[in-house]
C-alpha cells in the first residue's frame, strides 16, 4: 500500500515538475521566443531606450529570472519562485500573476463546478431511467436526444443561447460574471446578478454534456443487469429498491466515478472557450486575453494552474477509487466478487 501510494504521488510530482520545466523552456530558451518578446515590449513601453541594468531588473520582475545569469541558475530561480507561488508579473496589467489568478479562479470553479455537478447528477439519473425502461419510447427518445446534444459543441449551443436569451429577448446579461452596480457579499442584488450571469454558460455545458453521462450510465446499468449476482439477489427475494440501489446503481456508477474526477481537472481547461464566448472573467478568459496580448507571464501562469487541476483530478481518482470499490486492491487488478 505504501509503495503504491508513493508511486502515485511521485508520478504526480514528476508531471508537475515536467510542466514547470516546459514552461521555463518555452519562455526562456526558444530563439526569438517569449523572453526576447518581453524585452521588446519593455523597451517599447519605455519609449525605445532603457538602461541595460534596469531592463534586467524589469525582466526579473516579470519572469522571475535574471537574463544575465547562466541558464541553469535561471532555471533554479524560476522553479524556486513557482514553488513559492510567485508566477511573475503580468506585462499588460502590471499586477502579480498569482493575484490575477486568485481573483479569477473562484469564478471558474463556481461556474464549472455547478455545471459538472448538474451534468453528472442529471446524466446518472436519466441513464438509470433509460436502462430501467429499456426498449420503450422513452428510452428511444432520450437516447436519440442525448446523442444529438452530446454531439453538439457546447460553445455552439452557447452562441445560440446567447443570441436568443441575451441579445434577442434580453432575459439574461450578454457577458460578465456579476452586476458591476452591486456590492459583493451575501446580499440579494449581488447573488441575483451572479446567478443570472452564470445561467447561460451552465446551461450550455449541462445540455451538451449530460447526454454523454446518461448514455454511459445506461450502458453500464444494462451490463450489470445481466450479472449473476443480480439473479442471485432476486432469488434471495431482495426488494427491487435494494437491488436497484445496492447492486445495480452502485456497480454501474463506479466506472463513471473515475471519469467524473478526471473531468474535474479537464473541465477547468474547457473553461477557456466557454468563458471567452460569454466574456466570463474566469481563468480561461484571462488566458485567452494573455495569448492575444502576448503576455507570457500571465499565459504561463494560467497554463500551470490548468495543468495542476488535471493532475490533481487524476491523483484523487487514483487514491479514492479503491475505497469505493472493494474489488480493487492497491496496485492490484479488479476482481469481481458477489
Amino acid at each position: 500500500m505504501v509503495n503504491w501510494l508513493t508511486k502515485r504521488l511521485l508520478k504526480a510530482a514528476l508531471t508537475v515538475w515536467g510542466v514547470i520545466t516546459l514552461s521555463f523552456g518555452l519562455g526562456h530558451l526558444m530563439p526569438g521566443g517569449p523572453a526576447q518578446h518581453i524585452q521588446a515590449q519593455i523597451i517599447s513601453q519605455e519609449g525605445g531606450s532603457i538602461d541595460p541594468e534596469r531592463l534586467n531588473r524589469m525582466m526579473e520582475r516579470y519572469t522571475n529570472v535574471q537574463p544575465d545569469e547562466p541558464v541553469w541558475r535561471q532555471y533554479l530561480d524560476y522553479v524556486a519562485a513557482v514553488l513559492q507561488g510567485d508566477l511573475g508579473e503580468s506585462i499588460i496589467r502590471n499586477e502579480p500573476v498569482i493575484e490575477i489568478i486568485a481573483q479569477a479562479l473562484p469564478w471558474t470553479i463556481f461556474i464549472m463546478g455547478i455545471s459538472l455537478i448538474l451534468t453528472f447528477a442529471i446524466g446518472i439519473t436519466l441513464g438509470a431511467a433509460m436502462a430501467y425502461y429499456e426498449g420503450t419510447r422513452f428510452d428511444f427518445v432520450a437516447s436519440t436526444l442525448g446523442t444529438v446534444l452530446n454531439s453538439t459543441p457546447f460553445y455552439l449551443l452557447g452562441f445560440l443561447l446567447l443570441f436568443a436569451f441575451a441579445y434577442q429577448w434580453s432575459i439574461f446579461p450578454t457577458g460578465g460574471h456579476m452586476n458591476p452596480r452591486t456590492d459583493p457579499g451575501l446580499n440579494y442584488p449581488f447573488v441575483r446578478g451572479v446567478v443570472l450571469h452564470a445561467t447561460l454558460p451552465v446551461l450550455s455545458m449541462v445540455l451538451t454534456e449530460a447526454g454523454g453521462w446518461a448514455l454511459s450510465m445506461r450502458g453500464n446499468s444494462i451490463s450489470v443487469l445481466g450479472k449473476d449476482y443480480i439473479r442471485v439477489a432476486r432469488l434471495r427475494g431482495l426488494s427491487d429498491r435494494r437491488i436497484a440501489f445496492t447492486y445495480i446503481g452502485r456497480n454501474a456508477i463506479l466506472p463513471l466515478y473515475t471519469g467524473f474526477l478526471i473531468a474535474i481537472g479537464f473541465v477547468i481547461g474547457g473553461s477557456v472557450i466557454l468563458e471567452e464566448v460569454f466574456t466570463y472573467q474566469g481563468i480561461g478568459y484571462y488566458m485567452v486575453d494573455a495569448v492575444q496580448a502576448n503576455d507570457y507571464p500571465l499565459m504561463m501562469g494560467t497554463f500551470l494552474v490548468l495543468t495542476l487541476a488535471v493532475v490533481f483530478g487524476l491523483l484523487v481518482a487514483d487514491l479514492t477509487y479503491g475505497k469505493l470499490d472493494p474489488r480493487i486492491t492497491a496496485g492490484g487488478e479488479s476482481d469481481e466478487t458477489y
